[in-house]
């Protein structure tokens, strides 16, 4: 029987053989260049029937085949067979991180710190992606979270390993530019731990800023390693896309172990210190005032709009700013200042600030800005203890 005609178009023969033997899948027999058949990893003791695959797909049951081949995944008892499932409906890289560490499958905690250091992990090649910099802070996050938004985990949760899937997608701002960035960056942070335990010198992390490393990717790095025995870092490519331009059709895994722990500590603390001020000038609206006494300078918080890549900056003002600044918030006008984004906050506070000057805005735009202002009247005055 035929898939109706609202069902999954099924993958094409050879993309489902790859995902098969990407999983451990082994091919037992079939006539060469028309059937295979497949049979689960035997070390993950299940059994059942093989999958009969077809490898031509010129052959007038191909449909037929793959579409019963589908059936029998989703009735499998084998765990890869959804991982199988996921990646034929979404096709994409795969990403699988492996922490060798004595905590049970079951450990919540040990399951989360999972996630988030991958999740960093991910967040600092997306990061790499978007500029070069040996601390990248606050800025291009907004660019990065978005280079992430389609991310899928794959369905087993597990203390050891976390499979991610990186959809493909049609622009440079989808997924596939931040994996091939962070493997880059693995490997260049590979070479430099070991130039660094090996020698003693720290310069190879210096030029393996180039390659994509920075303090976010060594403080992943860090985060995950840390109370294991050791990770290592898998890629596989999307069957249907093959490899990106530059990159070997089958990668070699990345490994980590505590032993790389220093060098990595050390190279995030240089590159926190080491990347220098930003001179901006920058347009954004007032969300937030604050000063001591009714007189002299203060504080302002600003939403930036442009000339930044960051979302809020902070800057400390003399009176005569700090006063354009309020008379800007109170009539719901943007206003434009310069500056120097610090590293040492995350590139979120803006030093040597002045200039403010309020900007002409039309009347549809100055009513959204009052709006978020009536919404939020506790912003003039009042100390915001969060802070940026």
């Amino acid at each position: 029987m035929r898939p109706s005609a609202d069902a999954p178009r099924p993958a094409e023969p050879a993309v489902l053989a790859a995902l098969l033997a990407r999983h451990g899948w082994r091919r037992r027999g079939g006539t060469p260049g028309r059937y295979g058949r497949w049979t689960p990893p035997p070390s993950n003791g299940t059994s059942g029937p093989g999958l009969l695959v077809p490898e031509d797909p010129a052959l007038p049951d191909t449909a037929d085949l793959l579409a019963e081949a589908r059936t029998a995944l989703e009735r499998s008892a084998d765990p890869t067979a959804r991982h199988i499932l996921l990646a034929l409906g979404t096709p994409g890289d795969e990403i699988r991180c492996a922490r060798r560490t004595p905590a049970p499958d079951a450990d919540w905690a040990a399951q989360d710190r999972l996630r988030a250091g991958v999740r960093a992990l991910l967040t600092a090649g997306a990061l790499a992606a978007r500029a070069a910099a040996g601390h990248h802070g606050a800025r291009h996050r907004r660019t990065a979270e978005a280079a992430l938004a389609g991310l899928l985990l794959g369905p087993a949760s597990s203390a050891r390993e976390l499979t991610v899937l990186a959809p493909l997608g049609p622009g440079p701002t989808d997924g596939r530019p931040a994996v091939a960035a962070l493997l880059t960056a693995l490997y260049a942070a590979r070479d430099a731990t070991d130039y660094q335990r090996a020698t003693g010198r720290t310069d190879a992390f210096t030029a393996a800023v180039r390659a994509g490393v920075c303090r976010e990717l060594t403080e992943a790095l860090v985060a995950l390693v840390t109370g294991t025995e050791g990770i290592r870092v898998r890629f596989h490519w999307a069957p249907a896309a093959g490899p990106p331009p530059g990159h070997a059709a089958h990668p070699e895994p990345v490994e980590f172990s505590p032993g790389d722990l220093p060098a990595l500590r050390a190279a995030s603390a240089r590159y926190l210190h080491g990347e220098p001020a930003v001179p901006v000038r920058l347009t954004g609206t007032v969300v937030h005032l604050w000063r001591e006494t009714p007189g002299g300078g203060g504080s302002v918080r600003l939403r930036v709009l442009s000339g930044a890549d960051v979302a809020e900056v902070r800057a400390d003002l003399g009176e005569p700013d700090y006063r354009a600044a309020g008379h800007a918030h109170l009539a719901g006008r943007p206003v434009r200042l310069d500056g120097r984004l610090e590293s040492g906050g995350g590139f979120r506070r803006l030093a040597g600030a002045g200039g403010v000057l309020p900007l002409p805005v039309d009347d549809a735009e100055r009513e959204r800005l009052l709006k978020a202002l009536h919404t939020d009247p506790d912003g003039f005055g009042a100390r915001d203890g969060d802070g940026v």
